[in-house]
């Protein structure tokens, strides 16, 4: 498409979004709904399409989870009255029997699925096809093999800069506290009454992000692929006893998707905004606590809280241990590299995690996530971090430690009889101390190695972290490209976690 062509397009666009919602502008008590917003397609670009090309499978199941939001929110909307059943059980099993099964070919005009809410909010609507494009371009980008990976950084850089040319639409890349998510009025009644449904949303949510990794970490069109179809079959093998194997918690970029988050940080905060205004909305929709014609005006103090760069915003570090501290096992695990058995999450299903807004570092949890299932079965909700967040932040406060060069504060973490099992050798405290620690740091400093943890399992005041890193760079004159492993045993004395043990290994990629 020519520029004077695509310029005449995005007129055209403009025109009939704004006839559209005028027209479709409800009576009464819902009024001052004379929106201007107008719909805008593609960058203009040769590798545009491209994913839809090489990946047709993968391509097609998010044309089935746009559906899957947009009769959401139509059925919240239209039928508030509706019992649970209506999603828990017809929906629901219409999507994951038929629809994800079979899905379209082509994506869908989600106007005429969800008319009804389209009406009610129009701004919020778009809001989330914008950010559906910018997934959509991305994977583009990604999956083009003719393209350097310098080239893809120039390219990610210029949709970015596209998308945020609609602040009108654009989601904030400033990290946003889960407040915004789960402690308002009317947070968590969607999870509450619909856990399956919820369930199946975070699941699309782990999906959508974790297809980048193949992206990233395959070295050829074949074992992407191949690592795609083993994401694909991930997500399905999440279906298969709800909602106990769907996430327990919103997945959250970082840790479902490590190297994306590291080379596109601002992309990647975009999307975990994204999503968790999906939670908001249909909180609001889902509880009878905000009048039908007050949920207009919270959707949209809700799109302008999340446009903007003020609002909750927490510093970009804060937001990496934050999601880190939430727990991969709970968000369903990563999305390469996993074990053929889905990871045993350590929070009851949709706990509410609370997190220092400063720091990121989990504070405690919070009573309002529980489900009725939970309650009846008399579980408690814990009234403080678990031990596997305890045993998870010692971990990551050790790799910070190392990073900082701060000799003192890692050693702090180190129980006095700890064994380090490390290249042939097994070190003493002492003799950590003064041998291998000075290298861990120096070479901690110089890479920043890409680690995927991948669980922590308590067992009594005995736990074992397991994780897995890409390390890739310069170390003095030597080049580095390696995968390691790593095993890190706590025990806990006098009611403080210490690092008993670890043992690391590393092979060259």
């Amino acid at each position: 498409m020519h520029t004077t062509s695509s310029a005449r397009f995005t007129r055209r666009l403009a025109m009939l979004g704004a006839v559209l919602t005028v027209t479709m502008a409800p009576i009464s008590p819902l009024a001052a709904q004379w929106s201007t917003t107008y719909e805008q397609f593609y960058l203009q670009a040769s590798h545009n399409w491209t994913f839809r090309t090489h990946y047709q499978h993968a391509d097609r199941l998010f044309n089935a989870f746009d559906y899957g939001h947009a009769i959401l929110y139509e059925t919240l909307w239209r039928f508030p009255d509706a019992p649970a059943s209506r999603l828990e059980v017809d929906r629901y099993n219409d999507l994951t029997q038929k629809v994800l099964i079979k899905p379209p070919r082509i994506p869908l005009e989600e106007g005429a699925i969800e008319p009804k809410y389209a009406q009610l909010a129009p701004e919020a609507k778009v809001m989330f096809d914008w950010a559906h494009l910018l997934h959509r371009q991305l994977y583009d980008v990604l999956a083009d093999e003719r393209l350097s990976w310098a080239q893809r950084d120039v390219e990610v850089a210029r949709l970015i800069r596209y998308y945020r040319s609609r602040p009108d639409l654009a989601f904030s890349s400033k990290p946003k506290s889960m407040k915004l998510m789960q402690e308002q009025p009317f947070s968590l009644a969607f999870r509450k009454k619909y856990p399956k449904f919820n369930g199946l949303i975070w699941g699309y949510h782990w999906l959508q992000m974790g297809l980048y990794e193949p992206l990233m970490v395959g070295t050829s069109r074949t074992e992407k692929q191949a690592l795609m179809r083993a994401t694909v079959a991930r997500f399905f093998q999440m279906l298969q006893d709800v909602p106990r194997s769907l996430p327990h918690q919103m997945p959250m970029t970082v840790p479902v998707a490590p190297k994306f988050a590291a080379r596109y940080p601002e992309a990647a905060i975009i999307f975990d905004n994204l999503h968790s205004m999906h939670d908001v909305v249909s909180d609001i929709l889902t509880n009878p606590s905000v009048p039908r014609d007050r949920k207009r005006a919270e959707i949209m103090l809700a799109a302008r809280r999340y446009r903007d760069d003020t609002t909750e915003v927490m510093s970009v570090p804060a937001w990496r241990v934050m999601s880190e501290h939430m727990g991969i096992e709970n968000m369903g695990g990563p999305a390469v590299g996993f074990l053929s058995t889905l990871p045993t999450p350590t929070v009851t299903y949709g706990a509410v995690m609370q997190h220092d807004a400063e720091t990121g570092a989990m504070t405690g949890f919070g009573s309002g996530g529980a489900t009725t299932a939970d309650a009846h079965a008399g579980h408690q909700m814990p009234t403080g971090p678990s031990d596997s967040s305890q045993v998870a932040t010692l971990v990551s406060g050790f790799h910070q430690a190392l990073e900082r060069g701060d000799s003192s504060a890692a050693l702090a973490l180190l129980s006095p009889d700890v064994a380090i099992v490390e290249s042939g050798t097994v070190d003493s405290l002492a003799d950590y101390r003064s041998h291998h620690l000075p290298a861990d740091i120096a070479f901690a400093r110089a890479i920043k190695a890409a680690r995927q943890p991948r669980g922590v399992t308590v067992v009594g005041d005995v736990a074992y972290s397991v994780a897995t890193s890409a390390t890739k760079g310069t170390f003095g004159d030597r080049a580095v490209d390696t995968l390691g492993a790593e095993l890190i045993v706590a025990r806990r004395v006098d009611g403080q976690w210490r690092i008993a043990a670890i043992h690391w290994s590393s092979r060259r990629r």
